[in-house]
């Protein structure tokens, strides 16, 4: 699917636009835009792809994600109904309200360090979470006056992580963009089977060796661990639903219990049998 530019109207008398759960978690919408986007997602597990950056996230998310980074829907792939609050404001919105006042000094440095994205975890994420899920049927103003409450927690906060990613700028650039769109979505399309990095490979139109130092450039991973990642969230999922380990192994691509284990246990700290058993006692 091609890279779209997406256009953005704000909201009546309001200087930027909130979604409210827009349900596109059956459509790829693989897009980029000039207007600063703050996302939160709650769901049980889903993926966070923005520019070069993919992760999975679990519970819930929160990214800022600057100008023209292009980024996926988060609740692509999800099978059941997620709760989203999008908020998209344009560009200069932070400059117009917040340049030079002593007082916004912090969130006007935060949309500088958003111009490349930012991704929140632990409190942060769960406080910024619940006000934003309290800005539907406000009035602008207190919307604003929400959002700049948000703001300046997310600009104090010491739990988030850089993501480095870049904005759309040249015909290059797209291009690495939808090459990783290719690989995400052979991923999804083939983690429960054996899969070789020719075949991977040769779907983005490089040899194995190049394609192994582009994928590890790209993702800080080797794509035999980007792989494993996606198949054991997968397995989480399968586990929490009542699956048994050897259910949860086979289901998810792995070709033997030993190695599930020896995986699983490397990525999340415990054991598939130990990790079921917790999840199954809520």
């Amino acid at each position: 699917m091609k890279l779209s530019l997406e256009n953005i109207k704000p909201d009546e008398g309001s200087s930027f636009k909130i979604l409210l759960t827009p349900n596109l978690n059956e459509i790829y919408y693989w897009h980029f835009h000039p207007e600063i986007e703050l996302v939160y997602v709650e769901a049980d597990k889903g993926i966070r792809h923005i520019g070069d950056h993919i992760c999975t996230y679990e519970g819930s998310d929160l990214a800022l994600i600057g100008s023209y980074i292009p980024h996926l829907n988060f609740d692509y792939g999800v099978k059941t109904t997620v709760e989203t609050v999008v908020v998209q404001f344009r560009q200069n919105f932070y400059e117009d309200a917040f340049y030079k006042q002593p007082e916004m000094q912090a969130i006007y440095d935060l949309f500088e360090r958003a111009k490349t994205g930012i991704a929140f975890f632990g409190e942060t994420k769960k406080k910024a979470g619940e006000l934003l899920k309290k800005l539907s049927g406000r009035s602008a103003f207190d919307q604003l006056l929400l959002l700049i409450q948000v703001f300046q927690q997310l600009a104090i906060s010491k739990e988030f992580t850089s993501l480095n990613t870049r904005p759309i700028a040249s015909h290059a650039v797209i291009k690495e963009q939808e090459r990783m769109h290719q690989i995400y979505k052979f991923v999804e399309a083939n983690f429960q089977k054996p899969i070789k990095i020719s075949e991977i490979a040769s779907v983005v139109n490089l040899s194995e060796a190049a394609f192994c130092r582009y994928f590890k450039k790209s993702t800080k991973l080797t794509y035999t661990d980007f792989v494993n990642q996606y198949r054991v969230n997968h397995a989480k999922k399968l586990l929490m639903q009542d699956a048994n380990v050897t259910e949860a192994c086979y289901d998810t691509g792995f070709e033997s219990l030993s190695y599930f284990n020896k995986i699983f246990k490397k990525i999340t700290g415990e054991n598939p049998s130990a990790y079921r058993k917790r999840k199954m006692s809520f």
